[in-house]
């Protein structure tokens, strides 16, 4: 069978296929970088079009990781999607969905594992870069938190997916103005986006690498 081989080629094909294929011209030029970043990762240009984000939402993400900031995630999948390498002041990436006190922290507030591990994200949340790639009941928890006096991060990205609350979450995310934000509309998403929209926030400006 003939088929590219080349990994580095393949690699360049890609990009020049997602920017051939994606329409930007209604879409921020700040947020070019993470739209392309989006479309790479699912192969659908489509997703573009769906991209929003709040006034400087990208810079106050990119200063943030270049000053060390936490990222905090709902999905083991969200970790494993950031790029270690783009993260040149070697921030942390935290998900806490696994830690001991979880399942009785959940039972106790009768809600999900990953609505409760968000609850454990306080001691690091002043700052951070949160992304969340899974659950909506996350999103949801960390709003409820915000409103409450919790200390804020830097970003929130709201990649939530799912027919049950996903749209309602970044709805919510969206319509407040408490804390930079960028999302994805509607109930797409996933971890692969939430990592996406970070890695492209890591690289800086103009650079897919």
């Amino acid at each position: 069978m003939s088929y590219l081989r080349d990994p580095a080629e393949i690699y360049r094909a890609s990009w020049r296929a997602v920017a051939a294929a994606t329409d930007l011209a209604a879409v921020p030029a700040e947020l070019h970088d993470v739209a392309l970043r989006l479309v790479h990762a699912a192969a659908d240009p489509s997703l573009a079009g769906l991209l929003r984000a709040s006034p400087g939402a990208v810079a106050a993400g990119r200063a943030a990781l270049a000053a060390g900031a936490p990222i905090l995630v709902d999905a083991e999948m969200v970790a494993s999607g950031i790029t270690q390498r783009l993260l040149k002041a070697d921030n942390p990436v935290r998900c806490l969905l696994n830690d001991p006190a979880v399942p009785d922290l959940a039972r106790r507030l009768m809600t999900t594992r990953a609505a409760a591990a968000v609850e454990l994200w306080r001691p690091w949340l002043a700052g951070a870069v949160v992304a969340i790639g899974n659950a909506p009941t996350a999103l949801f928890r960390l709003l409820e938190l915000l409103d409450d006096g919790a200390p804020r991060p830097a970003l929130v990205v709201g990649c939530a997916v799912g027919f049950i609350g996903a749209a309602e979450a970044k709805a919510a995310l969206m319509a407040q103005d408490a804390v930079p934000w960028i999302a994805l509309e509607g109930r797409r998403g996933g971890s692969a986006l939430a990592a996406a929209a970070v890695n492209a926030l890591a690289a800086g400006a103009g650079r897919v690498e």
